[in-house]
């Protein structure tokens, strides 16, 4: 394995760096972008089963159990609930966007791997080049031991390149997938959610007394 990666030259040293950073990314996002850690079953429960103000404690209770996209914007549309319709959707729109940019954190990175992997192979290929033409012009073409230090540097950085981009490329579009679709889904029980509360505010008295000493009653009782 050294001895492949001294046979590279000096390309091989940023294609490793690549190659760590993007490893790197790749298992960090396994693991952050699993299903159960986004799209939390007893989270879907607390929208699904909101049909009052007088589940709202128990409802904020439960959200502060956990981290992540879809129970931080429920929570906030919980802690605001007395906002009128314009404000509470500006305010979940804005949360929504911290919270997607969060979903996406490296692959903004891991594309730039995916670009720039071939090209330092390809840089390295040049590099290569150039010393086989100083060989040949200092000892001829019959030198083929002293030809064949340049040629497999410029063979080995270009197949490093690509087997660095190829693969960072394969997941940064697989994660970029997976965000999106985990986007859409919180949408969709956020906006759930939204009118739900809309709803309620229709045809119950939401105002900021009648919330407030709900969850006055409600830390009461868990006290």
């Amino acid at each position: 394995m050294l001895e492949f990666f001294s046979k590279g030259g000096f390309m091989m040293y940023p294609l490793a760096l690549s190659s760590l950073v993007a490893v790197t990314i790749i298992v960090e996002r396994l693991i952050m972008l699993r299903r159960s850690k986004i799209i939390i079953a007893e989270i879907i429960d607390v929208v699904e089963q909101f049909i009052s103000y007088k589940d709202l404690g128990l409802a904020k209770k439960i959200c502060s159990r956990y981290e992540g996209p879809l129970p931080n914007i429920i929570k906030l549309q919980l802690d605001n609930i007395e906002l009128d319709k314009d404000d509470a959707k500006e305010l979940i729109e804005d949360q929504g966007r911290q919270e997607v940019n969060r979903l996406g954190k490296g692959l903004g990175i891991l594309e730039t791997v995916a670009s720039i992997a071939p090209l330092l192979g390809l840089a390295g290929t040049v590099l290569g080049m150039i010393k086989v033409f100083g060989v040949i012009k200092e000892q001829g073409v019959g030198q083929a031991s002293a030809l064949s230090g340049g040629i497999s540097e410029a063979l080995l950085t270009t197949v490093t390149g690509l087997f660095i981009g190829i693969p960072a490329l394969v997941f940064y579009n697989y994660f970029s997938h997976k965000t999106e679709k985990y986007s859409l889904e919180i949408e969709k029980y956020t906006s759930a959610l939204y009118r739900k509360i809309n709803r309620l505010k229709s045809s119950e008295d939401l105002s900021d007394e009648a919330v407030n000493q709900y969850d006055i009653k409600t830390q009461g009782h868990e006290n």
